[in-house]
Parts: C-alpha cells; structure tokens; sequence
C-alpha cells in the first residue's frame, strides 16, 4: 500500500512537471502544533490546473516531540492574485496528507510507527521578489489525522 501510494504521488509530481513549462520549486521550514515539532521540506509548484488554481504538492519532516513525523501533501491551492499597489497575495486551499510518524517512547514499549490518512486546509500569503522568486507565509491546520496547525515559511525559486 504505501509503495502504491508513493509511486502514484512520484508520477503526480513527475507529470506535473513534464506537463507544463511554468513549474518551480522551493524550500520551507517552520513550527508544528501537536505534536510540538519544527519541520522542514521542500514543494513543487506544479503549474496553474485551471484559473488561478495551482497544484503543489510538498512534502515535510517535523523533529521534535519524541517523534519524527513525514507529511507527503499533494495540495491544491486557489490565488488571489490582484496585486494593485501591494506585492502581497493571498491564497487559500486544502488537500490530503499522508503522515508517517516514528515515535520514541521510552517510558512504554520503546519505537513505535504509524501512517495515518489526513486532510489538510490552508490559507497564506505570498510576495513575488524583484529576481522573480517568491516568499511566502502559510498556515495549515489538520482536520483529521494530520497534525493540529503548521506555521510555514519559505521561498519559491523561478
């Protein structure tokens, strides 16, 4: 099952990619809220599916907690992108995640595992940089197994 799973997301990503010319990619990194975690990661913006509607899936490894947590997130976002006099836009979106979480328990049985089926919804904000790149602030919050909210921070690299 999970190297189904992980097979269908690889070739999500690859054909995104290969489908359309205006794909990038960037980094993120931030705080987890239960479990208390910092996480890193790295996303792909797979191009604009429909009217300012973007796919971008990413993935996250949280540290901290007794835990490491693994979030693969195939997400679908919607922007708002009128930028008049701001450089800042909006967005908003959601989509599953698939969390694979390695806990270290040292009071009970020792290291446990577990893989849990979530569904995530977000919003942010994103500025477009002067060299094209762009930063952007994001919070997610779980909605069933997926951790409670992710505060997100990170850059997109044209």
């Amino acid at each position: 099952m999970k190297r189904t799973f992980l097979c269908a997301m690889a070739a999500l990503v690859l054909g995104a990619g290969i489908a359309r010319a205006d794909t990038s990619w960037g980094l993120r990194g931030g705080a987890t809220f239960d479990p208390d975690q910092i996480h890193i990661g790295a996303h792909l913006n797979g191009g604009e599916l429909f009217t300012d509607g973007w796919f971008i899936p990413n993935v996250e490894i949280g540290f901290g907690d007794n835990r490491t947590l693994i979030a693969l997130n195939p997400e679908l976002v919607y922007r708002f992108d009128r930028r008049n006099r701001s450089l800042w836009g909006f967005y908003v979106g959601g989509g599953l995640g698939l969390n694979f979480e390695s806990r270290d328990d040292h009071d009970r049985r020792g290291d446990d595992s577990d893989t849990d089926l979530g569904l995530n919804i977000l919003g942010g904000m994103s500025r477009r940089l002067s060299a094209g790149n762009e930063f952007f602030l994001e919070l997610k919050l779980g909605v069933a197994g997926s951790p409670d909210a992710k505060l997100t921070a990170g850059f997109s690299f044209r």
